[in-house]
């Protein structure tokens, strides 16, 4: 079993950052895959961006590519979403997510969730 929870959300400007943390607990950390999800008032919820086990490899959505920034830190059992020149339509429930097996960013193929951190960009 694997219990995500996420820090660092928070009201920021548009244009400004904020970096959101995840703390992962149980099953080896080093194991596994670990995505960011985010879902805005009416929306499905969307994929973000998503690192490997060892952090060599990294994937983003389009509508953040060149803006944020995922890692991870397998001594602190923490992955990080550092979020740049944030805009309004970045304002959602941001959701960490957990799975053993390569990286993916489909929804169904993450086991285990946390419970959400807000992030809201005013204008």
């Amino acid at each position: 079993q694997v219990q995500l929870v996420e820090s660092g959300g928070g009201l920021v400007q548009a244009g400004g950052s904020l970096r959101v943390s995840c703390a992962a607990s149980g099953r080896a950390f080093s194991s596994l895959t670990m995505g960011w999800f985010r879902q805005a008032p009416g929306k499905e919820r969307e994929f973000v961006a998503a690192i490997n086990w060892s952090g060599g490899r990294t994937y983003y959505a389009d509508s953040v590519k060149g803006r944020f920034t995922i890692s991870r830190d397998n001594a602190k059992n923490t992955v990080y979403l550092q979020m740049n020149s944030l805009k309004p339509e970045d304002t959602a429930v941001y959701y960490c997510a957990a799975r053993f097996g390569p990286t993916a960013q489909a929804i169904n193929d993450y086991q285990y969730w946390g419970q959400g951190t807000q992030v809201t960009v005013s204008s």
